[in-house]
């Protein structure tokens, strides 16, 4: 789900001082060739990938310094990357260093971290790092995740991008999309790690599949909290919602929803307008977590509150296998426990 369902806007950094193709030169000639971590030399022929900008990327050589959002460089490493991503942007460690959930299992003391919050992309690092590809998600069209748009300029034309589509098309497309990027990048998708994550995953489904069918009627709404308002997300636009739908969730589809359909927004007193009987709580820190949310009366007074049928949701999943498989696992124990609490 997009930033904009926490209410942030992004943050200007006073680093990006030069500008134009001067200012970049003079930003790379000044890096030297020494910064970022090591990465495989540059293997196989020439290398081209066409991402869901229709894009077509083109290399002489198969890139080995890959830069990424850290949702999705977790997910390359999901799918058999290592050495080749060599930064990450985005929210990756907690205030004591321990990682993010959305980091997975990247080895993020091994990475440059160019930024661990929205907004924040140190372009001086980033050009230290000698990228040969930037990679990252696309919610709406032409639409970066997490590269800031007053600095993309500069940012943009020091390697190639790709960006690839999560939303408005169910989890898997995305989950396949970053699977074929991995491969050419040298992953192999044979290997015991990959095919056993594809293996839970598909279990994982079908375990869904099966709670809807053995407990039904159970209503599901999708929501996050922020001091002002609490936002019940689209099914049909988030790409873990069309998931769920498609295995047979019953999804609260919210109306009056905000511009890009992601959600609705609603006031603190209205929270009860769209009754559900199970509610997928945002677990992002940017979003209010149910012991901030113990002091807002309507949101006790929920029925799905009242009976403890709140579960995790991680609203911007991590898309491999590996990364959606135990967020299946958790929604079908959700449901499979439920109990119909509204009419």
């Amino acid at each position: 789900m997009p930033e904009t369902l926490s209410g942030r806007r992004l943050s200007r950094r006073g680093l990006l001082a030069a500008g134009g193709a001067a200012g970049l030169a003079a930003l790379l000639a000044g890096c030297g060739r020494d910064g970022g971590a090591a990465a495989p030399a540059p293997t196989g022929g020439p290398w081209s990938f066409t991402d869901d900008r229709r894009q077509k990327v083109d290399a002489a050589t198969r890139p080995s310094r890959v830069v990424a959002f850290t949702g999705v460089a977790a997910a390359l490493v999901d799918f058999g990357l290592d050495r080749q991503i060599v930064g990450v942007f985005g929210e990756t460690t907690k205030s004591d260093g321990s990682r993010e959930p959305q980091a997975g299992d990247l080895d993020v003391a091994r990475v440059e971290i160019l930024g661990n919050a929205w907004g924040e992309f140190n372009l001086e690092k980033y050009a230290a790092l000698r990228p040969d590809l930037l990679v990252t998600h696309m919610y709406d069209p032409g639409a970066l995740w997490y590269v800031p748009d007053e600095s993309k300029a500069k940012i943009l034309p020091l390697a190639p991008s790709v960006a690839i589509t999560t939303a408005r098309v169910p989890m898997t497309t995305p989950i396949e999309r970053y699977a074929q990027l991995a491969e050419s990048l040298g992953a192999d998708l044979s290997a015991p790690k990959v095919t056993a994550a594809k293996a839970r995953f598909t279990a994982a489904a079908d375990a869904v599949r099966h709670a809807v069918k053995a407990n039904p009627g159970i209503r599901v709404m999708a929501a996050s909290g922020s001091p002002d308002l609490f936002y019940v997300s689209n099914p049909k636009v988030s790409t873990d919602l069309m998931y769920f739908a498609e295995l047979g969730v019953d999804l609260v589809l919210p109306t009056k929803l905000e511009q890009g359909d992601y959600f609705a927004a609603l006031s603190w007193e209205n929270t009860g307008k769209f009754p559900a009987d199970l509610i997928l709580l945002d677990n992002r820190p940017t979003a209010l977590q149910p012991k901030d949310l113990a002091a807002k009366p309507t949101w006790a007074q929920l029925p799905a509150v009242r009976a403890n049928q709140v579960t995790p949701w991680d609203a911007v999943p991590r898309f491999s296998y590996a990364g959606a498989a135990p967020l299946l696992e958790n929604l079908a124990a959700a449901i499979r426990t439920a109990k119909k609490v509204t009419a």
